[in-house]
């Protein structure tokens, strides 16, 4: 396939660039700031682009089999509206160039209710810090649910996230906002998250859902 990635040059990102040009896709990464890509191959393509502009993503994924966004946003300043602006031009992209295929990241908690039932520490803190952060997530899925019917869109849910090699293993998946583990306090690693989300473009299983996922033990 031909890929087309945002966020290419954050964590998950590298991750997600790697494992695709080692299983032979052709890979567009799609960067503010090219020098921040150190890795080089015959199909890995560069590219600096505006991921708020839809006119600059236009040209960028013409002619690509589907659109990866690895793209995360800090918490502060606030309201944080990165993932739904971002969203509304990457969509528009991918209709101007009739692109269907969208597979993105988003977060365990996204509905943020769910963490009332998960221990105090979770529900009063954790959950409530990263809140300006989840929301807008939650209003991105949204937008795809309500907006995007024309598009075969994946989002994926992971825990927290910390890094370390592919563990090869396959990923615990719910179509819901949390995975039931018996914990509250559960990460995953970049790595493997990148590999979920290349092995959602092999098949159709999850076109048009939002999953979360956990590691198997």
């Amino acid at each position: 396939m031909k890929l087309a990635v945002l966020g290419a040059s954050g964590q998950t990102g590298q991750q997600f660039v790697q494992q695709a040009l080692d299983a032979g896709h052709s890979v567009t990464a799609i960067v503010r700031n090219p020098t921040k890509i150190t890795v080089t191959h015959d199909n890995l393509a560069v590219v600096e682009g505006n991921i708020f502009d839809e006119s600059s993503l236009s040209p960028i994924i013409s002619n690509h089999d589907a659109v990866v966004s690895c793209l995360g946003f800090p918490r502060n300043p606030q309201p944080v509206t990165g993932y739904t602006e971002s969203a509304s031009a990457i969509i528009g992209a991918m209709r101007k160039e009739s692109v269907s295929r969208f597979v993105t990241m988003t977060s365990w908690y996204t509905e943020t209710s769910v963490a009332s039932s998960m221990g105090f520490l979770l529900n009063w803190v954790v959950v409530p810090f990263l809140k300006p952060v989840l929301t807008n997530m939650r209003q991105m899925e949204q937008y795809l649910e309500e907006s995007c019917p024309d598009i075969d869109y994946t989002v994926v849910r992971p825990p927290g996230l910390g890094n370390g090699p592919t563990t090869g293993k396959p990923m615990t998946v719910a179509e819901d906002y949390v995975v039931g583990t018996g914990s509250s306090f559960n990460r995953v690693h970049r790595s493997d998250v990148a590999s979920f989300m290349l092995s959602c473009l092999h098949s159709n299983q999850y076109d048009r859902k939002m999953v979360a996922v956990a590691s198997n033990k």
